[in-house]
């Protein structure tokens, strides 16, 4: 598998191209790239294992929005490589996802380069992500809620804002949560608005992470999961645990800091 050629699609919306190939140091793993950056990585051999630290973080959370091995609704703002989706048909079989991505050919690209998992209900949309967001069925509501679109400082306005969180919020079930992967730069300017953003809109707000991207000196990822109760203590000790190691989880009043 490992000498498969790489393969290449042209994305109109952007103007980038994407390419999937092999992953050297994993069986069965793929990378997919886009202008050249790293953007997924799927085990087509191991779906249920996650390379990328951040994305495993968000599986965790994904683990305790339901008795383990349950199916659940989730819906994926930001497609990729379809990572999670994978993650959640191999975890939680007959879990119905929907997928949401902006370049309609990356979504065929993936699909055909990258297959699902036999038996995987996924339906995918093309689109933005507010509008799709819109045109879902009334009736359709969602465990996981799952934004994974904030690559960088410079998030679409229309995107990270209360006001969309508040329409993401609409569409959860009762139980449901809403997860946020916010990428950031050196004093987490858009991490520190979406908290409170996020906040505005939720119940109650939690950040996962590396211990050391809380100093705020450094570039990554910090995700946000929103709920419609208070935060469970035990989520902080499930995530803090299951990690990637060394992790923290803040919440309440530790969290206050993050918040403008």
């Amino acid at each position: 598998m490992r000498d498969t050629p790489a393969a290449t699609r042209f994305l109109r919306t952007t103007g980038q191209h994407a390419t999937i190939e092999p992953d050297a140091f994993t069986d069965g793993g793929f990378v997919l790239s886009i202008g050249g950056a790293e953007q997924s990585h799927v085990n087509l051999a191991e779906p249920a294992d996650i390379f990328y630290e951040y994305l495993r973080r968000i599986g965790h959370v994904v683990d305790l929005a339901a008795p383990w091995g349950e199916p659940i609704t989730a819906l994926h703002l930001g497609a990729g490589a379809l990572t999670l989706a994978r993650y959640i048909q191999a975890t939680r079989p007959g879990s119905v996802q929907y997928a949401v991505e902006l370049e309609r050919e990356l979504l065929d690209f993936v699909l055909q380069q990258l297959p699902l998992p036999d038996g995987t209900e996924l339906h995918p949309l093309i689109g933005d992500a507010r509008a799709a967001l819109a045109e879902l069925p009334p009736e359709l509501s969602f465990d996981v809620v799952i934004l994974d679109i904030f690559s960088g400082p410079e998030a679409p306005e229309h995107l990270a804002c209360t006001e969309f969180y508040r329409e993401a919020a609409a569409k959860l079930t009762a139980r449901g949560v809403l997860v946020v992967n916010v990428g950031d730069e050196p004093g987490l300017t858009l991490v520190r608005s979406q908290v409170a953003a996020l906040r505005r809109a939720m119940t109650d707000v939690a950040a996962c992470a590396e211990t050391g991207m809380f100093s705020g000196r450094y570039p990554g990822n910090i995700i946000l999961a929103g709920t419609q109760g208070p935060w469970p203590e035990v989520w902080t000790a499930a995530l803090t645990a299951r990690g990637p190691h060394p992790a923290k989880v803040l919440s309440g009043i530790a969290l206050d800091a993050m918040s403008d």
